[in-house]
């Protein structure tokens, strides 16, 4: 394994083959366990996901007398600083948290020998670059490098020539990037305003065991939070706005199976693991084809089957073409024996209301009876 053999490692994989496991093998496998310094940082762009990484390390590690800290934001600087002095040989965290403590000079880095980043595509390409360039100015020169993500822009590649040495690459061709177990949906709606209506009748239709519902802002997840909740359906939400503590029960509660539906952000379509799930509806497409693949895999974990149903009004079709093109994938209109193509965790019971998209024939458009009767017609053909 590249790593272990001390290369520098571009690393891509699909959602839910065991990434996290890999690298955090990889990492205990170059401790030193008597020597009480951090020598593996681990950094992520989520709080949820460091802590699930460290849970992940401390598993693995378990035999191995290994120290593993999660150094998040949200939590009380004086704990984090309390628990670094002790020596964690393994140190996860949020860029934020990570460069404030090597700043106060707590996060000791003159003994570190490996700098991982997970989900680096997204640490490379949005606010993060700045903290982790300054990270990376503050290790050792001969501290081994290594990006893990399920995609790796090319945008992204070129700026890790700016600090890794050459890296031996594992990427994945981008049409092989889509999992095969899971079914790709669309459910083409004309108005914006009409999508809760179709994702009410969705949810009283669809008997699930755990879903993800994707909205692009944090608005939209508390207003579709709001208005699912006076129409009594059970549904949790998650967004960066929410307090740490808040966010911990609100995860908590969706792993254990207590909470079946999350509405969140983008903040979750990153790494997180839930292996019950079997659905995810993006009720807005995401803004890039990247997240897109990042979403549809907290379905599907592990080889387990799964759905994906996207809403997808007028001006959404271009980008579901994108997606399609890109990663050599077909989205297929959601037909009326969905249950037919579902996997067994997703079953659909009859109802003769039901928002789905009904083709009367590839030259008509589409016709949807709404649950208050109302015959639509949608002028839009989202079918090729």
């Amino acid at each position: 394994m590249p790593i272990i053999r001390g290369n520098d490692v571009i690393a891509q994989a699909q959602s839910g083959t065991g990434k996290t496991a890999t690298f955090s093998i990889s990492a205990l496998q170059k401790i030193d366990t008597n020597l009480k310094a951090c020598q593996a940082l681990i950094v992520a762009p989520t709080r949820e996901l460091a802590q699930q990484i460290q849970k992940v390390v401390v598993a693995i590690g378990d035999f191995m007398n290994i120290n593993c800290h999660a150094c998040i934001g949200g939590t009380a600087v004086r704990d984090d600083m309390n628990a670094l002095r002790e020596g964690p040989q393994v140190v996860v965290g949020t860029p934020g948290r990570i460069h404030d403590m090597i700043q106060r000079r707590v996060l000791r880095t003159d003994q570190m020998k490996l700098f991982i980043l997970d989900e680096a595509d997204e640490m490379l390409s949005r606010g993060f670059t700045e903290q982790i360039y300054d990270i990376f100015q503050l290790l050792p020169q001969s501290t081994q490098v290594n990006l893990l993500s399920a995609t790796m822009p090319q945008d992204v590649l070129e700026v890790t020539t700016k600090f890794m040495r050459d890296p031996v690459r594992i990427l994945v061709k981008k049409q092989e990037l889509t999992l095969e177990g899971i079914k790709q949906f669309y459910i083409a709606v004309e108005k914006e305003e009409w999508k809760l209506d179709t994702l009410s009748d969705l949810y009283e239709t669809v008997t699930i065991t755990q879903a993800v519902i994707f909205c692009n802002t944090r608005r939209k997840v508390d207003w579709l939070t709001d208005k699912l909740t006076a129409r009594d359906f059970t549904v949790s939400a998650m967004h960066g706005d929410m307090e740490q503590g808040q966010r911990d029960v609100i995860m908590k509660e969706f792993r254990s199976g207590s909470s079946r539906v999350l509405i969140a952000t983008d903040l979750l379509a990153r790494g997180i693991d839930v292996q019950q799930v079997s659905l995810v509806i993006n009720y807005d497409l995401p803004a890039n084809r990247e997240n897109y693949i990042h979403r549809i895999g907290r379905g599907g974990r592990f080889g387990r089957k799964g759905v994906a149903i996207n809403f997808v009004t007028a001006d959404d079709v271009r980008m579901m073409r994108e997606i399609e093109q890109f990663y050599s994938t077909q989205i297929e209109e959601m037909p009326m024996n969905v249950a037919g193509k579902c996997p067994s965790q997703v079953y659909l019971r009859s109802r003769p209301y039901m928002l789905i998209a009904q083709q009367i024939s590839s030259k008509q458009p589409h016709l949807y009876t709404s649950r208050c009767g109302l015959r639509l017609q949608l002028p839009i053909t989202v079918q090729g």
